[in-house]
């Protein structure tokens, strides 16, 4: 049975956020699910993708073992009846479409926010994670390395990834829309990990706004608040900056909301007060929306507005299509010479043995002048007998008929039992 790499994903596109924050999964659940996979499918490649817009499992196997990961993440989750979800998974199941879909993903085309180059970063961390557990084999470091090299493309020669990174440029957006009648909008950011801090970083194109940034580590939020001018608070005062602030940005790890019904009740809201949530699982309760001038947005509700850098990003997407589908093709030929190496290796191996046992067998008795020569013609000659059936092979590697070449060169040479040497 052939080995495919294939893929299972819950999105953006086919899940709504209160599913993908069932499902969505820490850095401690992915290494123990990686190695799960390991123990019970004896898996040598597979990546986890976690981020608040999917949840993505790639592997290469025999088998589709969709439904089996999935109850391997109800598991994890604790979700007695992950059967139900089933529905919202994708499978990939051939090669292509996932290999395909993974380039996709990696380079942004797939982000609820296109162009989102947060994801490449958590890609990265993705492939870290799974090389430190020894899931990636010849296959998944040659893909990524072929994805890495594919996003420097994208880089250097599309105005894809021009401008802000797409939800934090989405979410600055957003708050300039509704404060735009508002004199000096006062902004507190909660949380500074990749999402706030980028967030704090585009906060420099709200010039107007009064910024105060905080978080549970403060010498963080120092290092990012200084050099942006932003102040500081306290994370134990963060409830009274709530109070002042028109707009709260929550970007939190936390299981239970933080910001809830009851305490929103409390503040005095003269005008308005934007809430916006890009924690995955939330850290705000939908229901502070029932407070007279709550506004609150969330990651699958913030759209970003028409904008030159958004629209330059989509008019890129055909170019950073073709890039990708060159980088595929590329991978495919290494993929493809993989594939025949080990039938070359033994065909060397098979005709060298055959070339050393006649020398011994023939020139027992010769000096060593006539020696050295003869074993170099016969080299010359062996190098010149293997080069007709390498390049068949190569080229029934363009043909994608290399499976069929193989089995032919094996069974003419008898190389079944030739072992490939280590």
């Amino acid at each position: 049975m052939q080995t495919k790499f294939r893929a299972l994903s819950l999105s953006h596109k086919t899940a709504p956020v209160q599913i993908r924050e069932l499902i969505s999964l820490d850095e401690e659940s992915i290494q123990r699910i990686l190695v799960k996979l390991k123990d019970f499918f004896s898996l040598s490649d597979a990546l986890i993708i976690s981020t608040c817009n999917r949840t993505e499992v790639y592997y290469k196997h025999e088998l589709d073992l969709s439904t089996e990961i999935i109850k391997l993440l109800g598991l994890e989750k604790g979700i007695t009846e992950v059967v139900n979800y089933l529905e919202y998974f994708e499978t990939f199941n051939q090669d292509l479409e996932a290999i395909t879909h993974l380039f996709r993903v990696s380079m942004g085309l797939e982000a609820q926010v296109i162009g989102d180059i947060q994801i490449s970063n958590q890609v990265k961390r993705a492939y870290q994670t799974a090389a430190d557990l020894q899931m990636a084999g010849p296959f998944l470091h040659r893909l990524m390395h072929t994805i890495f090299f594919t996003n420097k493309r994208v880089v250097q020669e599309t105005a894809f990834r021009d401008g802000a990174a797409s939800l934090s440029y989405a979410t600055v957006e957003l708050i300039e829309s509704i404060t735009a009648n508002t004199y000096q909008p006062r902004v507190l950011l909660i949380g500074v990990g990749e999402i706030g801090e980028d967030v704090a970083k585009n906060m420099v194109y709200l010039p107007e706004a009064k910024v105060k940034i905080t978080n549970r580590t403060k010498s963080k939020a120092e290092e990012i608040a200084t050099p942006l001018g932003f102040e500081v608070v306290d994370f134990e005062k963060s409830y009274e900056a709530m109070e002042e602030a028109d707009v709260i940005v929550c970007s939190i790890q936390k299981n239970e909301p933080f910001i809830t019904k009851e305490l929103v009740k409390k503040f005095s809201i003269p005008s308005y007060k934007l809430l916006i949530d890009l924690s995955v699982p939330r850290s705000i309760e939908t229901s502070v929306e029932d407070v007279p001038g709550v506004i609150l947005y969330n990651v699958d509700n913030i759209r970003s507005k028409t904008s030159e850098a958004l629209q330059k990003r989509l008019d890129a997407i055909p170019v950073v299509e073709k890039i990708i589908e060159e980088s595929i093709s590329e991978f495919y030929d290494w993929r493809k010479e993989m594939m025949v190496s080990p039938t070359i290796n033994k065909l060397k191996q098979s005709l060298e043995q055959i070339r050393q046992e006649e020398l011994s067998r023939y020139l027992k008795n010769v000096e060593e002048k006539d020696y050295v020569l003869i074993d170099k013609i016969t080299k010359s000659m062996l190098q010149k007998i293997l080069k007709v059936p390498v390049v068949q092979l190569r080229a029934a590697c363009k043909r994608d008929e290399a499976e069929e070449m193989i089995e032919i060169i094996t069974d003419l040479f008898d190389l079944e039992k030739v072992k490939t040497e280590k």
